[in-house]
């Protein structure tokens, strides 16, 4: 435990076999007290290789998603007593080294959760992500943040770090179950008035790295848009949404 909390690692997995190994090595060991990989039905070895490595693993009989992925991963570390959860994900894009930096505040309770950002990083287009991922990442944080009425450099990042007042404060089980749960959970800790910071990340992209295409992008912008129009609803009184209670 650090400072007296435990440190659970998260890590919604599929077909990462080729992957998990390599992210596993560049977690600090030293700073975390548990890892929790659920699989999310994968089709290749994620789920024996996870096991031989020693992690603690949930098994999805059937796809349930990323959001679904997610929600089953807090659960989990919910139910092991975790004071503050770390998401990475294994296919080894996100930099899990910077584990320190990402819970430092969390550990001092300055904050509720802590994301790492691309953007703040400097370098996401160096570090391979295709020019129209870093123009779209752009547009939609310009306008979450117009919404929010707050600035965060990045909304879209994988790497995160919650406190466990924040998973407690909202209802992530009432979220979408695809890509778009990481934005309804933002909207739901501004809602709530919980404190998010950011901390400067590095990402990779490579062949194995798990990535979604040019269709499946235009679907999350779209949610993405839906769920910023539910929040105005909700906020000024006009429709009320259980996910924002």
């Amino acid at each position: 435990m650090k400072n007296g909390k435990k440190v659970i690692v998260i890590m919604p997995a599929y077909n990462a076999e080729k992957t998990l190994e390599r992210t596993l090595d560049d977690i600090p060991k030293e700073w975390i007290d548990d890892i929790i990989l659920t699989d999310d039905c994968s089709r290749d070895g994620t789920v024996n290789l996870a096991r031989k490595l020693g992690l603690r693993v949930v098994v999805h009989k059937k796809n349930r998603g990323y959001g679904g992925n997610q929600k089953t991963c807090y659960r989990e570390a919910l139910k092991a007593g975790a004071d503050i959860i770390i998401m990475v994900h294994p296919d080894h894009q996100y930099d899990p080294t910077v584990i320190p930096q990402l819970i430092e505040s969390l550990l001092k309770e300055e904050c509720d959760a802590v994301f790492g950002s691309r953007m703040l990083g400097g370098h996401p287009l160096e570090g391979g992500m295709p020019k129209w991922k870093y123009l779209a990442n752009i547009f939609l944080t310009a306008m979450e943040n117009a919404v929010f009425y707050m600035y965060l450099t990045e909304y879209h990042s994988g790497l995160r770090a919650y406190s466990r007042r924040y998973l407690e404060t909202v209802k992530f089980e009432l979220n979408s179950d695809d890509f778009v749960f990481d934005s309804e959970i933002i909207a739901q800790g501004v809602i709530h008035n919980l404190r998010i910071r950011e901390i400067p990340i590095q990402t990779r992209y490579f062949q194995e790295a798990s990535q979604i295409g040019l269709g499946r992008s235009l679907v999350y912008g779209l949610s993405i848009m839906k769920t910023l129009f539910k929040f105005k609803l909700h906020k000024k009184g006009f429709k009320r949404f259980k996910m924002f209670t």
